[in-house]
């Protein structure tokens, strides 16, 4: 890949020479995403202590690397225990960027802009990943800033085990929360919000979590405690939703739910598995009910177990999802953490985590897989790497469109005019406004109504508004060439086919 000028910024050019041949269907649209955990810095910044310049690096070191890869998104945890990798109004900065919590950041640019926009230079998808309910990591309060919502709220906090959490059943706190997303969507070109699977917190034998006058207080009549924590969690779901569309309607909201939703021994709709505890019954999250309200655009299941374990057989879960998904776009979410690394040696086969990818390519409900987490295929095990980019990954994809239940005719794209000029060929269209990416395909003098990614020359996130692009000289040599547009939420435009040997 190579980078070139269009919009006059740099961007990335997709090169489809020299492909290897494999019987895998490549398909035109599949989600590839990665986990970028900084929590405890397991993936990035690998020390908050660490130069704005070592931090640049080892940040584009994880881009480049899944770029190469032909990975189209990645989803950076932003928040990871009531703080932002980010400045705000509503939490400190994060002592796992800085060093120190509260500290503000050394970078001289705003350092998620400037992440945001060297994933978007690479043709890839930014999602911000955020833990709504984890106030701290553990017990270490005086390490806290004192903007920090366990120094100026305590009465928001619930100590359970080691750590402090935000208690759900606050009104006050879900609309705290609801203003740490508004924030970030209005400062910030985010493609996405992203919640993990920590909702309330995983239970701790014999301790309970003490929301008892919570309860008391806002439960409705005869509301059981198990419900009313459920109806908690849905009216997170529902705000934050709700929050991000009336600011940017097109900004996804994913979230990725413990793999497991019941045991069929609890509940004869729930999966033949034996996980010890689940997403519904334990943390007290219906992804169901958020699918079937239409409050996500795409659910990720975190089924880090290998093929055929039996107590939580990958290939069972997988099934049972895909059969219990609507509304909503499905990923699966993948444990590569696991590889070589887990007293599961299944997890030892190079092919564990390939045969994985290919079930979910199988399974048509399913649009695509999330790792966990970046550094996991980054410093080990290349043959499996290698062989995930020979069989899987040999060409780029699109990213699956958003679906939603309004319908956004499509615009009017025209081309205007095309002028030689001393980079390359200078093209004004009219009518491209609302579109996010702009695709360049080879392509014959016949338009066609859909061109394969094989024939893909360059996908370049659109900067602004002006009509103008630039076609470099190098492929302005071509004979013609297709040009379509991708709006916001993915739909890609009728093509334009141009001859840049010959101008208007």
């Amino acid at each position: 890949m190579r980078h070139f000028l269009l919009l006059l910024l740099p961007v990335l050019l997709f090169n489809s020479c020299g492909i290897l041949q494999s019987n895998i269907p490549q398909p035109k649209r599949e989600f590839r995403g990665v986990w970028v955990a900084t929590v405890v810095n397991i993936d990035w910044p690998k020390n908050g202590m660490d130069t704005a310049e070592k931090q640049k690096k080892d940040f584009l070191d994880i881009l480049n690397f899944y770029d190469d890869l032909n990975y189209n998104a990645i989803i950076v945890q932003v928040r990871a225990a009531g703080d932002a990798f980010y400045k705000s109004d509503f939490a400190p900065w994060s002592r796992f960027l800085t060093g120190e919590e509260g500290k503000p950041s050394d970078w001289e640019e705003d350092n998620l802009a400037w992440m945001i926009q060297e994933t978007h230079n690479r043709g890839m998808e930014f999602h911000a990943w955020l833990n709504p309910y984890r106030a701290t990591f553990d017990m270490n309060i005086d390490i806290l800033s004192s903007t920090h919502d366990y120094c100026t709220n305590p009465e928001w906090m619930i100590q359970y085990g080691k750590k402090y959490y935000y208690n759900p059943g606050l009104p006050e706190v879900r609309n705290r929360f609801s203003n740490v997303i508004a924030e970030l969507v209005t400062n910030y070109d985010i493609d996405a919000v992203h919640f993990d699977d920590y909702f309330y917190p995983y239970k701790i034998k014999d301790l309970e979590f003490a929301d008892t006058a919570a309860y008391e207080t806002y439960a409705q009549t005869g509301q059981s405690l198990d419900d009313w924590r459920r109806s908690n969690i849905d009216s997170l779901v529902q705000d934050v939703n709700r929050t991000i569309k009336s600011i940017k309607p097109w900004v996804q909201f994913g979230i990725s739910p413990f793999g497991v939703w019941k045991n069929n021994t609890t509940d004869p709709r729930g999966s033949d598995t034996q996980a010890g505890q689940t997403t519904y019954e334990d943390l007290y999250a219906d992804p169901l009910l958020w699918m079937q309200e239409g409050w996500i655009d795409y659910l990720a299941p975190q089924v880090y177990w290998s093929m055929d374990l039996p107590v939580a057989s990958h290939k069972k879960i997988v099934d049972w999802w895909a059969n219990n998904s609507n509304n909503t776009n499905l990923y699966i979410g993948n444990g590569a953490y696991k590889v070589r690394n887990n007293s599961d040696t299944a997890w030892d086969r190079k092919k564990e985590l390939p045969d994985q990818m290919k079930l979910a390519r199988k399974t048509p409900e399913i649009s695509g897989n999330i790792l966990f987490s970046a550094k996991s295929l980054m410093n080990n095990n290349p043959d499996v790497v290698a062989h995930l980019k020979k069989k899987y990954y040999r060409l780029p994809a699109l990213t699956p469109e958003v679906q939603r239940k309004e319908i956004v005719a499509e615009k009017k794209i025209e081309l205007l005019s095309s002028t030689k000029t001393t980079n390359g060929l200078q093209l004004s269209f009219s009518g491209i406004d609302e579109s996010s990416y702009i695709l360049v395909y080879k392509s014959g003098k016949k338009v066609k109504t859909a061109y394969p990614m094989k024939k893909l020359v360059e996908k370049v996130k659109i900067e602004n508004s002006s009509g103008q692009i630039v076609v470099p000289t190098n492929l302005a040599s071509n004979r013609y060439l297709a040009i379509t547009f991708l709006d916001n939420y993915g739909k890609e435009s009728s093509a334009i086919v141009i001859q840049p040997t010959k101008t208007d």
